[in-house]
């Protein structure tokens, strides 16, 4: 059962790839790359999210010197509540993911917070606090094995993926995690709270709107991407992606095999999140998926790559609400976005 069919054609999955390699790319250096003129490039991307069909944004990987703590919610809601439930909380700077699902929940989201305290307010004083929520059920991740938003399209072939990373730099190498990390300044944070509607937006403009310098915001945007500090994503609305199913898989892995079996699960192509959790199990895994038939074949491939995996549960969104800080209508195309909170 296929819910949508991809209406977005090879040259926007080419555009789209292209930018998830190379975020901040002129439209010359992509041109160069694409074979399109950089003007043609530019309206195509402006038709693209002004359409709600495709975003590029930016967040941040942690805040001051510490990582920033992230947690799976699922949440029960009173009948008939859960998509005004969805709706409201989809607006909350704490979440990055919203998805209405079967299963024992009725909502999964993805809460990114400071640390243990803000999370523990966020839950207390604001989620358990909606009219809908019968109870709340909280997973803190205690590592994030990959890097959320990740390229998955592959539209480029190898030879363009090298020119553009040639010419631009592309991505850099993730930091290491035995690494410190360096301390992201209250300066850092306004301006990737800036990027995370529109990660193209000119350093002259986020100069004026952070009450800086051009060459200072290029020098922290360069300093933050070398430190792995932000995380960089240009996805399509994956309901015209032809990916449009969500799914969250969870299992128990023994831990002196969590190392080696999540190195596998990575990289297979539909997971996007692999997480080490807090609970009943320790690994969940999110995935976006063609049908949602193709979860039977995926959970068997999750296995096979990973033999010591046993499987505890699975669910399937039947509505995504929000991804990252995009909100997403009912459509399926992308409609505003959420500023993330800043705070430390």
């Amino acid at each position: 059962m296929h819910t949508r069919e991809s209406v977005l054609g090879e040259a926007d999955l080419a555009l789209i790839h292209a930018l998830q390699i190379a975020p901040r790319a002129s439209w010359t250096q992509l041109s160069a790359v694409l074979a399109v003129s950089p003007d043609t490039l530019a309206r195509r991307w402006e038709t693209l999210t002004t359409g709600g069909y495709a975003w590029s944004s930016m967040l941040t990987a942690h805040r001051g010197t510490e990582g920033t703590l992230y947690a799976w919610v699922e949440l029960e809601c009173a009948a008939g509540d859960t998509e005004a439930t969805a709706i409201e909380i989809a607006e909350d700077p704490y979440t990055l993911g919203v998805h209405q699902v079967t299963g024992d929940a009725d909502l999964i989201l993805l809460v990114n917070c400071p640390d243990l305290h803000a999370l523990d307010g966020y839950l207390t004083d604001r989620v358990r606090r909606l009219p809908g929520v019968l109870r709340a059920r909280t997973q803190v991740v205690t590592q994030l094995h990959n890097r959320p938003y990740r390229s998955r399209i592959e539209q480029l072939t190898p030879g363009q993926v090298q020119h553009l990373t040639e010419i631009t730099g592309g991505e850099r190498r993730g930091r290491s995690a035995t690494r410190a990390y360096p301390l992201v300044t209250e300066l850092d944070q306004r301006i990737v709270a800036e990027l995370a509607g529109d990660a193209r937006r000119s350093a002259a403009e986020l100069a004026r709107q952070c009450g800086t310098s051009e060459s200072t915001v290029r020098r922290r945007l360069d300093a933050l991407g070398a430190a792995g500090a932000c995380h960089h994503h240009c996805l399509p609305a994956p309901r015209f992606s032809g990916r449009p199913v969500w799914a969250m898989v969870t299992a128990v892995v023994p831990p002196l095999e969590v190392a080696e079996s999540v190195a596998s699960l990575a990289r297979l192509r539909q997971t996007r999140v692999v997480t080490s959790v807090t609970g009943p199990h320790n690994l969940a895994l999110a995935m976006w998926l063609r049908t949602v038939e193709e979860l039977h074949d995926v959970t068997a491939g999750l296995v096979r790559a990973a033999p010591a995996l046993r499987i505890t549960g699975t669910a399937v969104s039947l509505r995504t609400h929000k991804i990252g800080a995009q909100v997403i209508g009912a459509d399926g195309r992308r409609t505003h976005h959420i500023r993330p909170a800043t705070g430390s």
